[in-house]
């Protein structure tokens, strides 16, 4: 199915004329052989040219269309008119002279074979210089000298003549186009993605862009060991899939991954998207509500608002609206030595895919200081609260964060994972005095609360956005009173830099019939050091009637603190802790805004 949508989303692009024609791909050029009609080499062109990165100007090779490059892990094949220093010059740095010699002489042998019959001067001009140059002495060549470090770092080399690049020449692009036509065809068969008898591709095109992927780009689709054949079927043959359908879904996931505006990366998982009618509005509106910023939280609000009462869709300076009911894919890929790795593929009507976010973001809907002005909180922040932030890598778990994203955009139920890593993290970050003002996060907090909604079908009366005063649960109630408890030390010791929360919180979550009778020591303490009788008053009083709500038959509090909590219950208590907190903290916070 993802072949099968991909070469649809090929065949709309070739239409709109976005992609090459079969034969034909895009490459990273760093310089260009300036050779004469008599093949002599002339010069070296460098095309890197400078692009702003952040605050750095890097030099970048320029994209170009060349004739279609050959995929290669080992053994010696040559492209056409545009391959790296081994195969045009006969000469690298990897210590092997002679494999160096063999690759020139297959690069060689492979351009006089398609140019022989050409008549344009360009096509001559590379015949001669292939029949003229010497890999031997390229090294002391004072016309590379100055440029060989870099040519020999692995960049694409073309060729120029009289200032027109070679695969730019009509006679040459016609020649090529007759070569890939009389090539040696292989086995045909019955395609799996076109259902027609075609022919066969034995191996499959490379995709590049994965990050944490071979540079070189990686196999979708392969087969490299007689451990995977079967039958007598030898590499791709055992997944029958025409030649045109492998160039058709290699160029349109290339395409993909090369628009950076539509392309998010997750963890180690790069993520792309398209609609069925391959319009680009679709994918707009989806990069603007799957990963919300500071700027565009307005532009959100405002898709959901109209998905609610069934307006049209549209966004920036789109005038077609967008259609509800067409299919939208999105594909997930992880990098996998040599291979790529589908790490998700989901599709559904765009509209359905639009709910599923909306309704993640409803689940996400918590109370927040009001100096926080992001209302939506995208995946990919909603990832990083599983994170140690003292980590030098900062990516979430790669298979927690891929069943994260298929969650959310399809509606179904969180992985027990994420609320885990959550949990855990506010437990690790007991310890670290750098972070313990950040350990109950409101991020982690809306997590907790989404997962609670989703997964343990809790009603969103007992699971709330902000304080819910009539719950009568134990453990939230727990946690609303461990916030009043270190709300009195805090008022006590204004000063103070670590509070009970550093120390007890953890315990108090996982075992409070251990650790609250200690808390209200310590409170009997603090409080007493609070100059204000109305405060005094106010913090028994609120701490009187939180108490009251666990109070069981025989009128025991004491007996009525759980001996522990489950992870779900921990959960509660955390939930509790947060709106509490919260709440104590609205008044100041209204007042400095």
């Amino acid at each position: 199915m993802i072949l099968q949508s991909l070469v649809q989303y090929y065949e709309i692009l070739e239409k709109r004329g976005d992609v090459l024609r079969p034969g034909w791909c895009k490459a990273k050029i760093s310089f260009a052989l300036d050779i004469s009609g008599d093949g002599e080499l002339l010069g070296v062109i460098p095309l890197k040219k400078p692009e702003q990165r952040g605050k750095k100007s890097v030099e970048v090779p320029q994209n170009l269309d060349v004739p279609e490059m050959v995929p290669r892990s080992s053994g010696v094949l040559s492209n056409f008119l545009c391959d790296n220093s081994s195969y045009l010059l006969g000469i690298d740095k990897k210590g092997k002279p002679e494999r160096s010699l063999e690759c020139f002489e297959h690069a060689k042998e492979k351009h006089i074979q398609i140019l022989k019959n050409v008549s344009s001067d360009s096509a001559a001009a590379v015949r001669r210089y292939f029949e003229k140059w010497d890999p031997g002495k390229a090294g002391e060549n004072p016309i590379l000298k100055p440029y060989l470090d870099d040519i020999l770092a692995g960049g694409n080399l073309i060729f120029s003549i009289n200032d027109v690049y070679a695969q730019d020449d009509e006679d040459i692009q016609n020649a090529w186009n007759v070569y890939l036509e009389e090539s040696e065809k292989g086995a045909e068969g019955i395609c799996l993605v076109t259902g027609k008898r075609m022919e066969i591709a034995r191996i499959h095109g490379t995709i590049k862009g994965v990050p944490g992927a071979q540079s070189s780009g990686a196999a979708l689709v392969s087969f490299n060991a007689p451990a995977f054949e079967s039958f007598g079927k030898e590499q791709s043959f055992n997944a029958p899939v025409s030649t045109f359908a492998v160039y058709a879904y290699t160029t349109a996931l290339n395409y993909l991954l090369a628009d950076k505006k539509h392309a998010t990366s997750i963890g180690d998982t790069m993520i792309v998207y398209w609609s069925e009618d391959g319009k680009e509005a679709c994918q707009n509106v989806f990069a603007a509500v799957s990963e919300p910023t500071i700027d565009n939280q307005e532009i959100v609000d405002g898709i959901f608002k109209n998905l609610v009462s069934g307006k049209a869709i549209n966004i920036g300076e789109a005038e077609e609206n967008i259609s509800m009911d067409q299919r939208f894919y999105i594909l997930g890929l992880s990098p996998n030595a040599a291979r790529i790795a589908v790490r998700f593929f989901y599709q559904d009507s765009f509209g359905n895919i639009l709910k599923n976010l909306r309704e993640h973001y409803k689940r996400m809907e918590i109370v927040k200081t009001a100096v926080d002005g992001i209302q939506y909180l995208g995946i990919w922040r909603m990832l990083q609260e599983t994170v140690n932030k003292k980590s030098r890598d900062k990516k979430p778990s790669a298979n927690m964060a891929g069943a994260v994203y298929r969650a959310v955009v399809s509606g179904s139920r969180y992985p027990d994972s994420v609320y885990q890593a959550v949990m855990g993290r506010i437990r690790a970050d007991q310890d670290n005095k750098d972070l313990h003002i950040y350990k109950v996060t409101r991020g982690r907090t809306a997590i907790i609360k989404a997962y609670l909604l989703r997964n343990k079908r809790l009603e969103e009366g007992e699971v709330t956005v902000a304080l819910n005063e009539n719950s009568t649960n134990i453990a939230y109630t727990l946690g609303r009173i461990f916030a009043v408890l270190e709300k009195i030390q805090k008022d006590a010791n204004p000063e103070i830099n670590a509070t009970i929360k550093d120390r007890y919180f953890n315990s108090a979550s996982a075992t409070p019939a251990t650790i609250f009778p200690i808390l209200f020591k310590l409170k009997n303490s603090h409080i007493k050091k609070i100059s204000s009788k109305g405060k005094e008053i106010y913090y028994e009083t609120m701490l009187g009637e939180l108490q009251d709500k666990i109070v069981v038959e025989d009128g025991s509090v004491i007996n009525a603190y759980p001996r522990r909590l489950s992870l779900e219950e921990q959960g509660l208590f955390v939930l509790g802790y947060y709106h509490q907190t919260q709440k104590l903290y609205e008044k100041k916070e209204k007042e400095e805004a």
